[in-house]
């Protein structure tokens, strides 16, 4: 069995990789205990209210929403009051204490006309919210009266999030995870066994550092099949990579328009990579981080 070794760590690549196509397009949300499409639309770069019920009737139903989110507001209030139990809002919201926690979960309750949200994330742990005795009371407050399923957060902070995913309160985690950026398989994936809280990937295309041709690549001929030269990776290879992983349960995608979410969606259809695939892919992602500055091919 492949393998990597970081320090007194030994991380197991293959255990982590979902091999059978039947369970990759959907799985078991823990905690909020629901089944998931394992596309997460996050609606804040140029989607519209219609993109947004043209995704639901494809499958998906993890839905990021905010303050920065308008545009998709009506579009998410009309799917939610026509099958509430299929969708899973998660709320980006922040707070430093735990009476602006209430306050916003109240508030966001009546702009989507719901009686719960699935998720709140505290957003970027330890800048813009904070993980304190205020702020926890106050969260596992609102799960008990049934207005929150699970408390969640995003966190750069890998370090931190693999201690809070061994012992905390929170249910879901929205962590960085790409080819570029493996970090989390050394400090975050480890730690999840013995709660077995969710784990959300965003920035599958790296800022789209790996889907941009650059110059002065050498590599290895690529060893799958794909009807676009690579590298670079191609957006779907970049989702695929993240949904191989076991430990993912879902990775958030957010396109400009229609046809972007489309294609993206395709990754879905193309099913898990292969071990060849998964090596070479990671290969690529350590040749991109080595760089000290991107010298993309115009």
């Amino acid at each position: 069995m492949k393998h990597k070794k970081y320090g007194i760590k030994t991380y197991k690549v293959a255990a982590i990789m979902n091999t059978n196509p039947q369970n990759f397009s959907t799985t078991h949300l823990p905690i909020v205990n629901k089944q998931v499409f394992r596309m997460g639309i996050a609606g804040n770069y140029g989607l519209s209210s219609a993109d947004i019920e043209w995704a639901a009737e494809q499958g998906a139903n993890y839905w990021v929403w905010g303050r920065s989110y308008s545009k998709t507001t009506d579009g998410i209030k009309r799917i939610i009051q026509a099958d509430r139990e299929k969708h899973i809002i998660a709320l980006l919201g922040w707070g430093y204490f735990g009476l602006q926690i209430r306050a916003s979960v109240e508030n966001n309750l009546r702009k989507l006309k719901t009686d719960y949200l699935d998720v709140f994330k505290l957003g970027w742990l330890g800048r813009t919210s904070l993980y304190n005795a205020s702020t926890i009371k106050e969260l596992v407050q609102l799960k008990k009266e049934g207005k929150i399923k699970a408390i969640g957060t995003s966190i750069h902070n890998r370090k931190r999030a693999g201690k809070l995913a061994q012992d905390s309160e929170i249910d879901l985690f929205m962590i960085r995870y790409n080819a570029k950026h493996t970090g989390a398989e050394e400090d975050i994936f480890p730690y999840l066994k013995k709660r077995n809280p969710a784990l959300i990937s965003y920035t599958a295309l790296a800022w789209k550092q790996l889907i941009r041709p650059l110059q002065g690549i050498s590599i290895e001929k690529w060893p799958g099949t794909s009807t676009t030269p690579v590298p670079p990776l191609t957006p779907e290879l970049c989702y695929r990579f993240v949904l191989t992983n076991l430990d993912v349960h879902v990775v958030l995608t957010g396109p400009q328009n229609r046809e972007q979410l489309q294609n993206n969606f395709n990754a879905l259809k193309q099913g898990p990579l292969n071990a060849d695939e998964m090596d070479w892919i990671r290969a690529y992602g350590r040749i991109v981080k080595s760089k000290k500055k991107l010298d993309y091919i115009a």
